[in-house]
């Protein structure tokens, strides 16, 4: 199975958090799954950051590359073709990233791994 992050998620994954649960903690350290980490979800991340609404010692820049890694993360880019599949979602969530975590994870086959409730709304298969 292909996993794809949101950004609340990959916090608490790269944090050992158990607001995970545990199904999603399975499904992480399960080998047989590839999990990805989205552009959307480090743009969102790099943004939260500049507003300091995370306290991280180090900028996004240094840091996921390294959390990437070391989560083993294969990068997940933005495509025009998830871009454009915006315009067959309905406005069921407000948020631009969530709903382009939605387009992403339809247009690429990946489950998305959320906890939001507005998410579930849409026709994408969600894990959480």
């Amino acid at each position: 199975m292909i996993l794809l992050l949101d950004a609340c998620a990959l916090i608490w994954f790269f944090a050992g958090s158990d607001r995970l649960s545990g199904q999603v903690r399975e499904l992480l350290t399960d080998p047989g799954n590839e999990v990805r980490m989205s552009d959307i979800s480090v743009l969102e991340l790099v943004i939260k950051h500049q507003l300091g609404k995370l306290s991280w010692k180090q900028p996004p820049s240094r840091l996921l590359p390294v959390l990437a890694r070391k989560h083993r993360l294969d990068p997940a880019p933005l495509t025009r073709e998830a871009v454009y599949y915006l315009e067959q979602l309905p406005m069921l969530h407000r948020d631009p990233f969530d709903r382009l975590l939605v387009a992403q994870a339809s247009t690429s086959g990946c489950a998305l791994v959320t906890p939001d409730p507005l998410i579930r709304q849409y026709p994408v298969q969600t894990i959480w």
